[in-house]
């Protein structure tokens, strides 16, 4: 009730404000009679006309009306969608201010959060710009009122799925043909109960899979089937959870895979195992990890939060042994079956929740001279405990958060006596406001 008051209450005029900075989701930043308000669509450094979306206690929240006065770095969005789609938040910015701006936040968190100034930062890794995405989820809604399909991203603050004919961040693929995709759907007896599609591009592959809340008619399947054949798709439905996705067309499909090319890998994943949305960086990534970790034939390597074995492979050909630790038992396996289809046998992987305790864990007893960190949004706070008895002279983290990045660093330095060598910015979601961000810790 309270949420709706101040919905129903809202100033309805327009007020003025200058932004001062960025929030860490890509809104801007002002004070309007003392209140912090963060608003859609603007800039560091605009005067801006904006009205009030939202007005709670202690900060409000607002999108422009009009920009009086634009910042440098200001271009005309290339999606037509941009503002109400909630999958770019960036594209009113210039590349190369997305980049500074993303550095300055990592920055910031650093000094805020960690407690650290002054970090040296790398030069950020970039790649493509557009239609990059490799893997995402769309949502699906039938909406009657408007009388077709609607394929996408939700609604920026919406739980609505937004109206797109095409979406230029996704992979082409599958970003040009979200008007085909809506029209296949529409055409189904089940349109009405078909919630999602996952998204997943290999390297010479594309998987689609369509999440059903019913069972699918003999006509639906072989115009599921008909759609994979003529856009080279491979189909597969998912009746119930992650376990019942099975094939459709063709009827066995090959695994999806993507390489790294510098590091002669090739990785083979399901369309639903977690990989990174964007190859190029991903590539970059690796190659950056493997220069800073160093790894020497002598090194035993703990490589915590491996997935799939993006980095514990590479790792396992410079080093003298490298453990995996994943929560995830189907990612495990998956990195189970790469090692061996690579042919590196001096690799092991073990699944455990690495937010709990790790005592009983043989693995977790030894010594190791070097550390991988590639956690979630979460942060590897919970695990952080053991690195002293772990010994390592270099650890280094991998982060889609600079947050718990810089609350994990500022216990790393304080708590266990490791500098903060350098950090730096990939930019693995252009047009958003995600930081994904790497950084070198050694022992003082």
């Amino acid at each position: 009730m309270a949420a709706r008051a101040r919905k129903k209450n809202l100033p309805q005029e327009a007020f003025r404000a200058h932004i001062d900075s960025f929030a860490h989701d890509g809104r801007g930043v002002a004070r309007v009679e003392g209140k912090a308000v963060f608003i859609d669509g603007a800039l560091p450094g605009e005067d801006v006309t904006f009205v009030y979306t939202s007005v709670r206690r202690d900060y409000a929240e607002g999108k422009v009306e009009e920009v009086i006065t634009p910042a440098p770095g200001r271009v005309q969005p290339r999606c037509p969608s941009f503002g109400v789609c909630g999958g770019c938040s960036f594209q009113h910015l210039t590349d190369a201010a997305q980049i500074e701006e993303k550095q300055k936040l990592l920055a910031d968190q650093f000094r805020r959060i960690g407690k650290i100034d002054e970090v040296p930062l790398w030069p950020p890794l970039t790649g493509p710009h557009w239609g990059y995405r490799h893997k995402a989820r769309l949502g699906v809604k039938y909406v009657p009122k408007k009388g077709r399909v609607l394929v996408g991203f939700r609604e920026r603050s919406s739980p609505f799925i937004a109206d797109l004919e095409s979406c230029p961040v996704l992979h082409p693929k599958v970003g040009e043909r979200l008007r085909e995709l809506s029209e296949l759907i529409g055409s189904l007896s089940i349109k009405d109960r078909l919630p999602q599609i996952e998204v997943a591009v290999g390297d010479e592959r594309t998987a689609l899979v369509f999440r059903i809340l019913e069972d699918a008619s003999t006509d639906d399947l072989e115009r599921l089937k008909a759609f994979g054949m003529r856009f080279d798709f491979d189909i597969y439905v998912q009746r119930h959870g992650p376990d019942s996705v099975i094939p459709h067309y063709p009827e066995h499909p090959p695994m999806l895979s993507y390489a790294l090319p510098n590091q002669d890998i090739e990785f083979r994943f399901k369309a639903t195992d977690f990989t990174q949305v964007n190859v190029d960086i991903n590539r970059k990534m690796v190659d950056r990890v493997m220069a800073v970790l160093d790894p020497a034939p002598h090194d035993a390597v703990l490589d915590l939060f491996c997935g799939i074995g993006n980095f514990t492979l590479p790792i396992s050909k410079r080093a003298s042994c490298v453990v995996g630790v994943e929560g995830s038992s189907e990612s495990v396996k998956r990195a189970r079956q790469n090692a061996e289809a690579n042919g590196l046998g001096n690799v092991e992987f073990h699944v455990a929740d690495l937010s709990q305790a790790l005592n009983d864990a043989e693995w977790a007893t030894r010594r190791y001279d070097k550390i991988l960190l590639d956690p979630s949004r979460a942060g590897a706070e919970e695990v952080l405990s053991y690195v002293p008895r772990w010994g390592a002279r270099r650890i280094v983290y991998v982060s889609c958060n600079p947050s718990t990045l810089a609350r994990d660093a500022g216990i790393l330095v304080h708590q266990h006596g490791y500098r903060l060598i350098r950090a730096g910015v990939m930019d693995m979601f252009p047009q958003t406001a995600h930081v994904e961000s790497i950084a070198l810790f050694e022992k003082a």
